[in-house]
């Protein structure tokens, strides 16, 4: 099989070696180009490791990206973690088209963030869907999906490191072959169950200690490692790490006021949420490093008793 690969990232590297190891033909990658002072892009690396021919246009739209892939003439096109937007009559120029990785059961969780929101609204599920690309957003006929729990102690991390990543990877090259042997039947999303989340960043992880425990937990786990659920200390921000919940059995058992610190141990600090207790194991404060909740109290002054997010 002839592919090129359309993506970038640690994902996007994965989808290449996978492809390369199984002994297909991969006659390029196209990856956006990096921005002044951002990190290598994996894919790229990668790409530049096993000699494969790199492309990295500012727009997919343009005509000299139509031009070029359209010059490789290759049976498919791999989408892996593509943040430009990927117009139809470039979609449409392999051979059998391109199929498209999202990690979320289509059409529920469209959008860039489709692994972070069903962890925050505390759902039992989730899941990876191939699809067939189009001008919506994540709105193309569906070649096959994959589902997975999410427990109740799982987090943003546990979700997609250890199961919708390999998963994914399986199921790019499961789809691929469907749709190469004229085995892909793709249909159609049912638009009556859509739902559409945008991105998951600081604005949307800062923690309302206010909220029930339960809201506070998942927010805090859908969030881990990023983008970091977070509150304030000395007006500066707190971001909490690697959380535990500890819900009161009664109303009258809520210790402390609202996000006060009611106890600092080995294993983490205790914060008062409504309902119950939240343990943190790791903070980062004000831009620093990521650190054990006891280191971090003794450098920074974290005290019991102290209210955080005021």
């Amino acid at each position: 099989m002839r592919i090129a690969i359309v993506g970038q990232s640690d994902f996007g590297k994965a989808v290449l070696e996978a492809f390369l190891a199984r002994r297909d033909t991969v006659a390029a990658v196209f990856c956006a180009p990096e921005k002044p002072g951002a990190a290598a892009d994996s894919l790229r690396l990668a790409a530049e490791q096993h000699q494969v021919p790199i492309h990295q246009f500012g727009s997919l739209k343009a005509e000299e990206a139509h031009r070029t892939l359209r010059a490789l003439e290759t049976d498919l096109g791999v989408m892996a973690y593509v943040l430009q937007f990927a117009p139809q009559n470039f979609v449409s120029i392999p051979r059998h088209g391109m199929i498209q990785y999202h990690p979320s059961l289509l059409p529920q969780y469209r959008g860039p963030s489709s692994i972070n929101w069903p962890t925050i609204r505390g759902d039992t599920r989730t899941g990876l869907t191939i699809f067939r690309p189009n001008d919506g957003l994540d709105e193309g006929p569906i070649i096959l999906q994959k589902e997975t729990p999410i427990g109740p102690d799982d987090t943003l991390g546990s979700v997609y490191f250890d199961r919708l990543f390999p998963m994914g990877l399986a199921a790019l090259q499961e789809a691929a072959d469907l749709v190469v042997n004229g085995n892909g039947i793709a249909r159609t999303q049912d638009e009556s169950q859509a739902s559409y989340e945008g991105w998951c960043r600081e604005p949307e992880a800062r923690v309302n200690w206010h909220n029930h425990v339960d809201v506070v937990y998942n927010l805090i786990r859908g969030c881990d490692p990023a983008p970091g659920a977070w509150t304030t200390f000395k007006g500066k921000k707190l971001q909490v790490h690697a959380a535990r919940k500890h819900p009161a059995r009664t109303f009258g058992q809520v210790k402390g006021v609202i996000g006060a610190v009611t106890a600092i141990g080995e294993q983490g600090v205790f914060v008062t949420a409504q309902g119950g207790q939240i343990e943190v194991s790791k903070l980062r404060y004000d831009g620093g490093k990521k650190m054990p909740a006891l280191q971090l109290c003794a450098e920074a002054g974290l005290a019991l008793g102290t209210i955080l997010g005021g």
